[in-house]
């Protein structure tokens, strides 16, 4: 990451943890009516099991060890889950702090989240508690926003958008009347999407059976979830400016509109029912609190402790290697990036299926340049998330995903927290996380050479776009290149966000929780099922939970290879 000053030291200890609010408070959507039908009570683990599963156990067997390799959302969400259920869960975590890809940056009374930004589907979060018998309200102070976004038009046309309809379709109808007009009906159609994925929990089931999938297929056919997005989305609106506000949202997760299944656009209807959320203190926050809740219940967190070998003996893992100290483990969660865990922490002799070869034939998400700037103004024409678009929506895609170019428009990603949080910045300032789509490493653009002039770029269009006085006030800028998330991330090929959430990349098509390859070995967060963002990656731990329950099962009932790929069945 490249910079123009200096962050100030911090200390991995107060990082790790907060303190303890004074009070507790009710969750802050208790009152809410409208979300009563995404809030109902988490279902137990067993309700996440497909029809004829073998349920797993409700607690682990006395003395199972369990290592955690990374500590982003996924791999929290992942130790809390374990240590609840009895594993006595060990966090590995390479970088100073916990965080992963969720990281904090605090700098000259500047403070950023360089990842994840917003939050909805608050209660797959309170799922996280309930199973560690704490309160979320305990831990976290969760805002709402309104609006969501603002979007910014090349043509300098402008909406606010949120999850009250009245003022989404009056706002619409200034574009397109008829449009509006479509937009409950819209909202009617994507409902069941939301229902399957986050309602009946189909993303914390582990889609690693084939019978899953051939389960899924009707329903997914009537709803029109194998659609690309866009072609759902074109269906009920014909202004491009509602073509592009109903079908962004996968570029939120690394996928491309274009290319990425229906099946996502479960995320703008989650976000009109849950609403779109933040937390004080920022996102770290979250972070924090997962952390203080897993070292609560008695998980363990170690940072700088980045692991160089997962140990496989018989086809099962049984720990893992950092430097010369071994750590012995009944089984393995990597929170890793899948390919970066396939292709460097396992021999390959163990890979059968995940070989080097299949590892980089998968395609991976965009790349991101992120800039981290603190300037001592603001500016009010900036919502907490604001969108500037370019004129080009499908052709700067193609760019970015396939021809892998780094054009010369771009569409950016603001983030102003400060518009809910002053405690982001000193007063009167502005910390800006500005996120720049670009392609990945597979491009081959050397950013040794390129950071520098692109960073000029964004900055140019900025002031001449509406932030007038950008490098007059400009007190920190970092930069967060493709060679920084490969670097300091571990990001295979530089991807931003995982692997592409694409059609063929989707479901039981997707690298599974439970390796197919190895036993006792299972993948949390972007790169597994159901994919990226907040929800995403926690209900990916979800998922591997309900995975290894099902193994401890059949692994109980003697059913030799109880793990994975050689459970058996149909996988």
């Amino acid at each position: 990451m490249t910079s123009e000053s200096k962050p100030e030291a911090s200390k991995a200890s107060e990082m790790n943890r907060m303190s303890t609010p004074e009070t507790s408070k009710p969750l802050p959507w208790a009152d809410a009516p409208a979300l009563a039908p995404t809030l109902a009570p988490t279902p137990a683990p067993e309700a996440a099991l497909e029809p004829g599963d073998v349920p797993g156990p409700a607690a682990a067997p006395a003395g199972r060890r369990a290592v955690v390799i990374g500590s982003g959302f996924g791999g929290l969400a992942a130790a809390v889950r374990l240590q609840a259920m009895g594993y006595q869960t060990t966090i590995l975590e390479k970088r100073a702090r916990v965080g992963g890809r969720a990281y904090q940056l605090r700098q000259a009374g500047y403070t950023f989240d360089m990842g994840p930004s917003l939050i909805t589907a608050p209660e797959v979060i309170q799922s996280v508690f309930e199973v560690a018998g704490k309160r979320l309200e305990d831990y976290l102070d969760l805002i709402p926003l309104d609006p969501y976004y603002r979007i910014y038009f090349h043509d300098g046309s402008q909406i606010d958008y949120s999850g009250d309809a009245e003022r989404m379709k009056a706002q619409m109808r200034v574009f397109a009347p008829r449009d509006a007009d479509r937009y409950d009906a819209f909202m009617r159609a994507i409902e069941p999407i939301h229902q399957a994925i986050i309602v009946d929990r189909l993303g914390a089931q582990p889609f690693d059976t084939l019978r899953s999938m051939i389960d899924f297929i009707p329903k997914a056919i009537k709803l029109g979830a194998f659609l690309p997005v866009t072609t759902f989305v074109r269906r009920f609106f014909k202004d491009p400016r509602h073509h592009f506000m109903f079908s962004f949202h996968p570029l939120f997760i690394g996928g491309n509109p274009f290319r990425s299944p229906s099946v996502y656009l479960s995320i703008p209807y989650l976000e009109r029912a849950g609403g779109v959320w933040f937390t004080r203190g920022g996102m770290y926050s979250l972070v924090e609190a997962f952390a203080r809740l897993f070292e609560d219940i008695g998980g363990t967190i170690r940072c700088g402790a980045g692991v160089d070998e997962i140990r496989v003996e018989d086809g099962r893992a049984v720990g893992v290697r950092l430097g010369q100290e071994t750590i012995a483990a009944d089984l393995v969660v990597s929170n890793a990036d899948l390919g970066f865990t396939y292709s460097r922490l396992i021999a390959p002799e163990h890979r059968r299926k995940w070989t080097d070869r299949r590892i980089d034939r998968l395609d991976y998400t965009m790349s991101c340049v992120v800039l981290y700037i603190g300037a001592r103004k603001q500016w009010p024409k900036l919502a907490h998330h604001t969108l500037i678009l370019s004129k080009r929506y499908k052709a700067l895609l193609h760019d970015i995903f396939q021809s892998k170019v780094l054009a010369e428009d771009f569409s950016l990603y603001l983030h102003a927290p400060t518009r809910t949080d002053g405690s982001m910045a000193p007063e009167g300032g502005e910390s800006l996380y500005v996120l720049v789509p670009v392609p990945n490493l597979r491009a081959g653009i050397d950013w040794s050479v390129e950071a520098e002039p692109f960073t000029n770029r964004v900055l140019d269009f900025l002031e001449a776009w509406g932030l007038d006085g950008l490098r007059e006030h400009l007190e920190v800028l970092e930069v967060m290149t493709p060679d920084d998330f490969e670097q300091d991330l571990s990001s295979y090929v530089g991807n931003a966000f995982g692997i592409e959430p694409k059609l063929t990349q989707t479901a039981w098509f997707r690298p599974h929780n439970a390796s197919e390859d190895i036993d006792g070995l299972y993948f949390v967060g972007a790169g597994t099922h159901p994919g990226a963002g907040v929800p995403g990656v926690l209900l990916s731990a979800e998922a591997s939970l309900n995975a290894i329950r099902r193994d401890e099962a059949l692994r109980q009932a003697g059913v030799a290879g109880a793990s994975g790929g050689a459970a058996g069945g149909m996988r």
